[in-house]
């Protein structure tokens, strides 16, 4: 009789043991499957889709920061102190003017500029063959354009030593161009409010200017141009810049600081050489 109940214990038990072990087994199952889940790629495509915009998200926001950093040295190594050191020493020229022609093939594009008038009109500078995002007609592109810079008003008597025997010069021409353009970098005036009353009294062009054929234009540009003066290779801020451009927009010669009698000649004798080109 005991035995008896002790195989029939036995034999109850045994299913309990085991559906116990199972219970044991199965979370260790469970958990070896999300395990190995972990490793497997989501099957959801937005889920990739959300890592790889963060990545390049970083990357993008690394390279800003790099590129600032960048800036920031550059112009921390040179300031006004260093652009009016130059000014002492050779009072503003940088360098000599090209004594002739650049050729078409190796000149480079003038990067666009997007500039004012002092009547709060707006123009793309250089005016080219190519379209320069106006609704200028074709055959008001000049053969030549003559574009004076400058970011300091003290640069003014610079500019007037190329721009007025070049309006002098070319005054019966309409195939020339001649743009006097200042740069306005400060933060306080390029605010929409400042710089709407800055263009109300901007100067404006002289009248005896009104009988020529050929109309010395005054703008402005506001905004921070500091990429455009690298891509420019400009430096000193005090000092001013000339650049002569063919029909495409190409700089087909460049000045600086005042111009001297040779300089001058240089100048008047590349613009008529581009008039003859086709």
């Amino acid at each position: 009789m005991m035995l008896s109940l002790k195989k029939l214990t036995s034999a109850a038990a045994a299913p309990a043991i085991l559906h116990h072990s199972r219970r044991l087994v199965r979370p260790n199952y469970i958990t070896t499957d999300k395990l190995v889940g972990s490793f497997i790629p989501s099957k959801n495509p937005s889920q990739w889709t959300s890592n790889r915009f963060l990545d390049i998200y970083q990357l993008a926001n690394k390279a800003a920061i790099e590129k600032e950093r960048a800036r920031i040295s550059d112009e921390m190594s040179r300031g006004y102190f260093a652009d009016f050191g130059e000014m002492k020493k050779h009072g503003g020229k940088i360098a000599m003017a090209n004594e002739i022609i650049i050729p078409a093939m190796a000149a480079t594009k003038f990067p666009a500029l997007e500039v004012n008038f002092s009547d709060g009109s707006s123009l793309k500078l250089p005016i080219t063959s190519g379209g320069n995002g106006s609704s200028a007609d074709k055959l008001d592109v000049p053969k030549a354009s003559l574009l004076c810079l400058s970011f300091r008003g003290s640069s003014q008597a610079m500019i007037n030593s190329w721009s007025k025997p070049f309006l002098d010069e070319f005054c019966s021409s309409n195939e020339t161009q001649l743009f006097e353009v200042s740069l306005i970098e400060s933060w306080l005036l390029r605010r929409n409010l400042i710089k709407k009353l800055l263009l109300r009294i901007m100067k404006k062009p002289s009248p005896d200017d009104k009988k020529n054929v050929l109309q010395r234009q005054i703008v402005y540009s506001f905004g921070d141009h500091y990429y455009y003066r690298k891509e420019l290779n400009i430096l000193n801020l005090l000092t001013g810049y000339v650049f002569l451009l063919d029909k495409f927009g190409r700089i087909r010669w460049q000045g600086f600081g005042s111009a001297t009698p040779e300089e001058v000649s240089s100048l008047l004798a590349c613009t008529a050489l581009l008039l003859e080109e086709a």
